[in-house]
């Protein structure tokens, strides 16, 4: 690291040059060939998977997406001439769309269960043959400009489904301009320097933009879903800052006592830059954690997110000591380079840091308690989190989907937002008798509130019925009337028979991927848990260390999660963040999980880094937590509050998903820097004493040495 420090020091032009070359090259070329970003997903094994794997052999045109054209009168019936001209063009128009593979209109004999009893409202289904990013915008648009060119006074017209959702969705977040400017206004604070404030924010942007460009070169060959960019952002953003921040205030504190510039870039490189990079491939480490799941869909979003933390960290140890090259003293701003010169700059055993640290150490059991109580309090929601895929009931209002759905609802029932679809394998006769015992069963089962006629094209194999719950798709008892028909319906209505029928539908189809997730989420924290633990381990030889950095961050976790359903689940955050309350989304908390064990990690890095320097050098366990605090608290804090602020601002704008993860993780890192790392960490490292250092010799000599302070 020392060499690498010196390097990039003593060749500045050279590193900063080859930074923007590698910058300008990416981003043209990423932005001439453009990207694929695919939001596709598979569930290999799930009943829902068995039901589109049936319909797509037997009806490959109708068997991807979906949407609805609903409109509605105020006054007069949908049958009314001038209404029946309009919207009837509108399905003509529509079923000449390429991708289009059936259009079911209200007015065919045998749709009539799509007008409402009175009358004003009904809606068509639009079947394509694929599924969300493969359909071509171009295809949607048309489908969206026929419907709005029929719009009237009297005709209302709206757009439901997936596919519409994704076409309308906010591209991008204006809360990266926010945590960018949040972010600036807190190093000029901390650092009371212009050009200070400067390093961190610009190392961190360039890297983020070289990052974007080969995320998005990387979409042509894996498969990466939308969201991943502004994910990568709020990631990237959160890391860079954070360890450009804690490298320059080493160098800083070098400078600060008289060392020659190369000889304090050297030293940051070669101690936090050491940390930087331990704490770099924890984040890593746990986002690749992602493949545990065996979830293609997470797999490139788990790439996406480390890459980008790759090259922030990359960035941070060869970029910025090459800036120090040039700025030389120049961190601090000239009246602070004459009270250095002069020997009067404020002593860290004066500082904030340093009484706290004191009276932490005085206080340990009593501050323990309030931090334990604080968590506990918060984490309590997390006991109801439920999983599930937010539907248009959770679209602002202004949205069309939105009102569509509303639309729906009050004409139909919410649960024709959702239907299922019942579909098997039909070869004989016994199999179509099946297929209508299920049918018939399912007319008088509780929760139901429509069975279409059984439906058996010619010469396709298959037969389907729609089913419509009562509830809407993400409601709970939608997810249990799905599980009853696979396990209690179909088998009675079976009575011993092999006819293969399987459950199908988007809502079925986002049951099963909350299902599958739910279930592996104890194997994901288990895996990324001990592989943390065992990284701690290699790092501060202690057994007791990396064991309370494990209950920190499930503690963590745990609340932020809390404050996550709150928000989002139970609606506490309706008005505030312009969303309806629904379930968490599915893929939330692995995501989630994976990144705040990475952060978690870093803050962890960062204060016993220190700390274990103190207790090398003197072997005293309170001298060591005081100085390691003293010395890094208002690092971690300004580091946390710039995380905070640009996770927060994601909140703003974008999508549902990408609100929740803003919450999730400013929340994280606030309890995390706030009441873990500044109380509770320190506290219990009092009263542990002496065991926070202990490891057995026979364990220590079969480990090999890794150090993090140099």
């Amino acid at each position: 690291m020392k060499k690498l420090g010196r390097f990039a020091f003593r060749h500045k032009f050279i590193v900063i040059a080859v930074w923007l070359i590698a910058f300008i090259a990416i981003t043209g070329i990423s932005q001439s060939l453009g990207s694929k970003f695919n939001d596709s997903f598979s569930l290999p094994g799930t009943d829902s998977t068995k039901a589109y794997a049936l319909l797509n052999k037997a009806l490959p045109k109708q068997s991807g997406d979906s949407a609805q054209v609903v409109f509605h009168v105020n006054s007069g019936t949908i049958n009314d001439p001038a209404v029946v001209s309009a919207m009837s063009k509108v399905f003509t128009s529509a079923s000449s769309i390429p991708s289009v593979g059936a259009v079911q209109s209200p007015y065919d004999p045998m749709n009539r269960s799509q007008v409402s009893p009175d009358g004003k409202t009904a809606y068509a289904t639009v079947v394509f043959s694929k599924f969300g990013r493969a359909l071509p915008d171009a295809d949607l648009r048309a489908l969206v400009k026929d419907g709005e060119a029929a719009r009237s006074a009297n005709l209302q017209v709206e757009f439901g489904g997936n596919a519409i959702a994704a076409l309308n969705a906010p591209k991008g977040s204006p809360g990266e301009m926010i945590g960018i400017i949040a972010a600036g206004i807190i190093l000029f604070v901390s650092f009371g320097s212009f050009l200070s404030m400067l390093l961190p924010l610009g190392v961190s942007l360039l890297a983020l933009g070289t990052a974007s460009g080969i995320v998005t070169l990387l979409t042509h060959v894996i498969g990466i879903a939308t969201f991943a960019p502004i994910l990568g952002s709020l990631i990237g953003l959160g890391v860079g800052v954070d360890y450009a921040l804690f490298i320059v205030s080493r160098y800083r504190r070098e400078i600060a006592q008289g060392v020659e510039p190369e000889e304090a870039a050297v030293t940051a490189v070669n101690t936090s830059g050491r940390a930087v990079t331990f704490a770099g491939a924890t984040v890593c480490i746990a986002l690749l954690g992602l493949f545990v799941l065996r979830l293609s869909f997470l797999n490139g979003v788990a790439i996406a997110a480390s890459l980008t933390v790759l090259v922030t960290m990359i960035a941070s140890l060869t970029l910025l000591p090459a800036l120090f090259g040039v700025m030389k003293r120049k961190v601090y701003n000239r009246r602070n380079r004459k009270s250095i010169d002069a020997g009067t700059h404020k002593d860290m055993e004066k500082s904030l840091w340093a009484r706290w640290s004191r009276t932490v150490a005085k206080r340990p059991i009593p501050l323990a308690l309030v931090a334990v109580v604080l968590v506990a309090i918060l984490a309590i929601p997390y006991f109801s989190l439920q999983l599930g895929s937010s539907d248009q009931g959770n679209s602002p209002k202004s949205t069309t989907t939105r009102k569509a759905y509303d639309l729906i609802s009050e004409g139909f029932g919410k649960g024709s937002n959702g239907p299922l679809q019942v579909i098997a394998s039909i070869k004989t006769a016994a199999d179509s008798a099946a297929l209508a015992a299920v049918a018939k069963d399912l007319a008088t089962t509780p929760g139901v509130a429509f069975v279409s006629p059984v439906i058996a094209p010619p010469s396709t194999g298959v037969g389907f019925i729609s089913v419509i719950p009562t509830t809407g798709p993400q409601d709970v008892k939608t997810s249990a009337l799905i599980k009853k028909i696979r396990t209690q319906i179909i088998p009675m209505a079976l009575n011993g028979g092999h006819t293969e029928i399987h459950v199908g539908g988007i809502t079925a189809i986002f049951d099963d991927f909350a299902s599958v997730i739910g279930s592996k989420i104890p194997l994901f924290i288990a895996v990324i848990v001990l592989l943390g633990c065992l990284l701690l381990l290699l790092a501060f030889r202690s057994l007791v260390i990396p064991l309370t950095a494990g209950i920190m961050n499930l503690a963590a976790a745990a609340a932020s999660f809390g404050i996550v359903v709150a928000m989002f689940q139970w609606g506490w955050g309706q008005k505030i963040l312009n969303i309806g309350a629904g379930p968490v989304e599915s893929f939330l908390p692995v995501i989630m999980l994976a990144i705040l064990f990475g952060l978690s990690m870093d803050y962890q890095v960062f204060l016993v880094s220190r700390m274990h320097e103190e207790w090398v050098a003197t072997g005293d366990n309170e001298k060591s937590v005081v100085t390691g605090q003293a010395e890094t608290g208002r690092i971690i804090t300004s580091a946390a509050l710039i995380m905070i602020t640009v996770f927060a601002s994601f909140m703003f704008g974008g999508e549902k998903i990408i609100k929740e993860f803003g919450l999730g993780l400013a929340a994280a890192v606030f309890i995390d820097a706030f009441i873990l790392r500044t109380i509770l960490v320190p506290a219990l490292m009092h009263l542990f004493g002496k065991s926070n250092w202990w490891l057995p010799k026979s364990v220590d000599k079969a480990l090999p040495q890794l150090s993090v302070e140099g």
